[in-house]
């Protein structure tokens, strides 16, 4: 059903929902766009709706082939919306679900032009704060570039430091998706256009490797390792990728590269990597395996039923509705020190052996649990022999207490 945005825009079909909110196709007086229409609770947000007209000249003056340009913003009742270029294409989200991971040319050549997005981004004074495949947009109309990589679009910029508002957000929450927060900003420290780095080299991994390089488990366990872990190798790859990989995940901000030299460096490798085929790397959940809690694993046990299947997705914040879409802007606590301590600051976790399972997966969980069923096992079998053995001594009379002495005492006249 269509519905008018403002005066000047008519959204006609959703295609696509997210936490902030959703976008619709729709058309202007200059021709089809895409408009993100963001929540009713963001709308009535008085606060929110001056910052949105105050970042209005920013948001509108990011020119960049490279990045999704926004339009229009329309502050209108009710709406509150930023009105974009239209782009025919899937996000990289989307391809990563159907592909798992991509061959290094192809993944370079798309981390390149993100690369080029966020320089021009940062020239004009703009961090995006949420860099993360879901706002990578794929032009399917466009050149196909090295390894046949789509042209890539970065989007949502500003959505972020909009809805991060003091008066929306204490200082003890972050703003962003876990696992591609930088460390200074799980530490509390302001974003600035490193983290932007930070985020885009998580990307990059991400689409070598099929997963992140700190992600699973528990979100408090990945804000953690953010901090104090070094990443793992990637076999495969040459060594001037690796590094560019190691620099721009580097823990302190200054070590990191800006973004024209990320991009400059990435192209630079590409010739190194046309015809690498997609990694051969262990993933962190190659066996799909239910993840019981503490009573459902004792239950087991003791000869109950197994555990119920695992659940698909878990909301971070108390009350919310699982984010099938892994979209942006989740509300964490930050981790208190003695929180983050997980150990010496650089630990690095070891390589796994082929097959084994990464720390902190379902794999790993469910194999804690079977070593605790089998320990549970062990401990009822020789109780029940410890039973049976004082049972049979009892039966046998070995177990009466001796005779008293006939001779006893006389009480004392």
């Amino acid at each position: 059903m269509a519905r008018n945005i403002g005066s000047r825009y008519t959204a006609h079909q959703i295609l696509g929902r997210g936490s902030a909110g959703t976008v619709w196709l729709g058309e202007g007086p200059e021709g089809p766009v895409a408009v993100k229409l963001l929540r009713e609770d963001l709308a009535s947000d008085q606060e929110l709706v001056g910052r949105f007209v105050r970042e209005r000249t920013a948001l509108l003056g990011l020119d960049h082939p490279r990045v999704v340009k926004v339009r229009d913003l329309v502050v209108d009742g009710n709406d509150l919306a930023l009105v974009m270029d239209l782009v025919r294409g899937t996000d990289l989200r989307t391809r990563l679900d159907r592909e798992r991971r991509l061959a290094p040319e192809a993944a370079v050549a798309i981390v390149a032009d993100v690369a080029d997005a966020l320089a021009a981004a940062h020239a004009a004074g703009v961090v995006h704060r949420d860099v993360k495949p879901e706002n990578i947009l794929l032009d399917m109309e466009g050149p196909l570039g090295p390894g046949g990589a789509h042209p890539a679009l970065l989007t949502d910029f500003g959505v972020a430091k909009l809805i991060d508002t003091p008066g929306r957000t204490k200082a003890t929450r972050i703003i962003g998706t876990p696992d591609y927060l930088a460390p200074e900003i799980v530490e509390g420290l302001p974003p600035r256009a490193a983290v932007d780095i930070y985020a885009l080299a998580t990307v990059l991994y991400e689409l070598l490797a099929g997963f992140t390089p700190f992600g699973g488990g528990h979100p408090g366990a990945v804000l953690r390792r953010h901090v104090t872990e070094t990443v793992v190798p990637l076999p495969g790859i040459p060594e001037e990728l690796w590094q560019l990989l190691v620099q721009c995940l580097a823990k302190a901000p200054a070590s990191r590269l800006r973004a024209s030299e990320l991009a400059a460096r990435l192209r630079d490798v590409l010739p190194l990597l046309k015809g690498i085929p997609p990694l051969d790397v262990d993933e962190p959940d190659t066996e799909p395996a239910p993840e019981p809690y503490e009573d459902d694993a004792y239950a087991t046990a003791a000869g109950a039923a197994e555990p119920g299947p695992r659940r698909a997705a878990v909301p971070l914040v108390p009350g919310a509705a699982p984010d099938s879409h892994r979209d942006t802007h989740t509300s964490m606590r930050v981790p208190a020190p003695d929180e983050l301590s997980g150990g010496p600051l650089g630990t690095a976790r070891a390589p796994r052996p082929a097959g084994a399972p990464r720390p902190g997966s379902a794999r790993h969980k469910a194999d804690a649990v079977r070593k605790r069923r089998i320990t549970l096992a062990v401990a009822a079998v020789v109780l029940a022999g410890a039973l049976g053995a004082g049972g049979y001594l009892a039966a046998s009379g070995d177990g009466e207490a001796p005779p008293q002495d006939s001779k006893q005492s006389s009480p004392l006249p």
